[in-house]
């Protein structure tokens, strides 16, 4: 079985999908608003910029050659400058995943499009769909927004690619929505090498030469019967210098560490699949289902049968709400 890494597994649970802008004649004053309710926005500015608007009031101006993922789901702005936003001038709405969207590279919300504008401020947004509830945790590891200066040559192989994609040719929205999941990946990978201490502790345990080797293999075998013992002898260690170690550098014993990634696992089994408590149990690296629930409302504060079934109506209800009305 393929190796798969934590920011790999937590990023299989959100996609890029349908949404592309390149080359927008954007006319100062203007104001976008993002309304899609997307767990993250993208958004990389190859020439001009503005400035973010979030719900709680934060600033940050972003320009040429910055990427900037903002956390949904609230809606926010990107305008020229922030007076702007809350003026009468020009506004548009980018919502991509909206049944009657308007997301081509023609048209979007009102946004005028001209190739041969050289004063124009060019973006390239992905709006990100989650399916099931892995991305949770990803979006729980990183801030409101979170800017990364690109070098002018990746800016520049962007715009071609998102040109290509806007020639409605065969495969274009599939190849475009790929390069937004591949940037996704650059970015946030950029982003946590230069945070430091702020990079969640299991990508600063995954950099680190001596508890990589254990780490990765718990998170390929997460039901096998892990030790310290046994984690410290694949870190080629002794067990009282991983443990110290371990505990200096990831913010928590090494047990406790599995234990939380087992239940944040769980609860994903729980949300987004049929399987029973024991098949859950086991997968997570419980013997029995009863040692496993008792664990698992320690942690959560609920039953794994009450959590599913809070989780199974709170989906119902969103999807319910997410279904048009008659007219």
């Amino acid at each position: 079985m393929p190796s798969v890494d934590p920011l790999s597994a937590l990023l299989s649970g959100i996609r890029a999908e349908g949404s592309v802008v390149s080359r927008a004649v954007l006319t100062v004053p203007w104001t976008i608003r993002f309304v899609d309710d997307a767990p993250l926005i993208m958004i990389s500015v190859l020439r001009g910029g503005g400035t973010l608007l979030l719900p709680d009031g934060t600033e940050r101006a972003i320009g040429a050659g910055d990427t900037a993922i903002v956390r949904g789901p609230a809606p926010f702005h990107l305008a020229d400058r922030p007076a702007t936003i809350h003026s009468a001038h020009a506004a548009y709405e980018l919502a991509c995943f909206t049944t009657n969207a308007e997301c081509t590279a023609q048209e979007l919300g009102g946004i005028h499009w001209d190739e041969d504008a050289d004063e124009a401020t060019a973006l390239i947004v992905g709006a990100y769909r989650a399916s099931g509830h892995r991305h949770e945790r990803l979006l729980r590891a990183l801030p409101p927004v979170l800017v990364v200066k690109e070098d002018a040559e990746v800016c520049a192989w962007l715009e071609t690619a998102a040109t290509d994609a806007a020639q409605h040719s065969a495969g274009s929205q599939a190849l475009m929505d790929r390069l937004l999941d591949w940037a996704l990946v650059c970015t946030l990978r950029s982003w946590f090498d230069k945070a430091g201490a702020d990079a969640p502790s299991w990508y600063r345990g995954l950099a680190d030469p001596i508890l990589a080797p254990a780490l990765q293999a718990f998170h390929d075998r997460p039901a096998e019967a892990w030790t310290v013992a046994s984690l410290a002898a694949q870190a080629g260690v002794s067990r009282a210098l991983f443990a110290k170690r371990f505990t200096r550098l990831m913010g928590r014993p090494p047990l406790s560490y599995l234990t939380e990634c087992r239940m944040d696992e769980a609860e994903v089994l729980l949300s987004d699949t049929d399987l029973g408590i024991a098949q859950i149990a086991r997968s997570v690296g419980y013997a029995d289902a009863f040692g496993f629930s008792a664990a698992f409302k320690r942690h959560k504060g609920l039953s794994p049968s009450t959590f599913r079934a809070t989780a199974t109506a709170a989906g119902s209800r969103a999807l319910n709400s997410a279904r048009p009305t008659a007219r």
